[in-house]
């Protein structure tokens, strides 16, 4: 199934070493004319990555993701992304969107879901991560999309395919977005605001100026690459059930480096609620 919605969609694929056009043969590898070959992997995903990548992200932080993801903690967030793709959209006109750091996927799959309740064009969805572990939680979790093992400074794509570029608490690659999105299309960047899980950050940067968060700097260097449209914030606080606290902490880069003590302190508060807080910037070209 993973193969066939590839194969489909092959005219996408440009090779990551040479940048020429790619082919799937025999539903198995997607080759360019020069023979380089990217073969699918059995779990559905296909990995373009032209060397090997060092990430701090292991299966364990990818695990803890899809158990916050589940519990709905982003679902306000997901919902609100959606209503800006379904706003753009002419009734009948197919549609593109690839997720560029898309970690486990979860992110991406209920975009898709909250989309393809409301509309009925065509949905065409891509994940892209550089972290094998993380596409392969995400292609063995939803079969409905185009995962790829990728570096998103070298996306494995043709100029223009896409209509919306999703960037959700990830690093960018402005240069890349800027050639893979079309004359029409929206970047929508997800960054997260200052009190976004602060009562986490209250407790691992106490004593630190690191308790006061700013995302000032990449505001300015996202409006310097696309011509930023709207802003939107949304801001909510969840209830937290206590099988969630350790998922929450493990899957944060937010507890990286914070000592034990502060993590067992976190443990002992028996948090009820945490506070979620993004900022939505989105753009186009220039």
């Amino acid at each position: 199934m993973s193969a066939e919605k590839i194969e489909n969609s092959q005219e996408i694929f440009i090779c990551p070493l040479c940048k020429k056009q790619m082919q799937m043969i025999h539903l198995q590898s997607l080759v360019c004319c020069n023979q380089h070959c990217f073969d699918i992997a059995k779990q559905g995903y296909i990995n373009l990555l032209s060397g090997t990548s060092n990430t701090k992200y292991d299966k364990k932080i990818f695990e803890y993701r899809r158990v916050i993801s589940r519990s709905g903690l982003f679902n306000p967030l997901h919902a609100a992304v959606s209503e800006i793709i379904m706003s753009q959209l002419p009734s009948d006109e197919p549609l593109s969107i690839l997720d560029a750091g898309c970690g486990e996927g979860s992110h991406l799959n209920n975009i898709q879901i909250e989309i393809n309740k409301k509309k009925l064009n065509p949905l065409l969805a891509v994940g892209i991560d550089i972290s094998k572990e993380g596409i392969s939680f995400a292609a063995a979790e939803y079969s409905n999309v185009i995962w790829c093992v990728a570096d998103i400074a070298n996306c494995p794509f043709a100029n223009q395919q896409f209509k919306f570029i999703l960037n959700i608490l990830s690093p960018a690659n402005y240069s890349e977005f800027q050639r893979l999105i079309g004359d029409n299309g929206l970047v929508i960047k997800i960054v997260p605001e200052q009190d976004y899980l602060k009562e986490l950050r209250e407790i691992f940067y106490e004593g630190s100026d690191k308790r006061v968060y700013s995302n000032s700097l990449t505001i300015n260097h996202f409006n310097e690459q696309f011509k930023l449209l709207d802003v939107e914030s949304i801001r909510y606080q969840v209830n937290l059930s206590e099988h969630l606290i350790e998922p929450l902490l493990g899957m944060t880069p937010l507890s990286w480096g914070t000592s034990k003590e502060r993590i067992e302190k976190v443990l002992q508060m028996n948090l009820k609620r945490v506070t979620m807080d993004f900022k939505m910037l989105i753009g186009k070209k220039y």
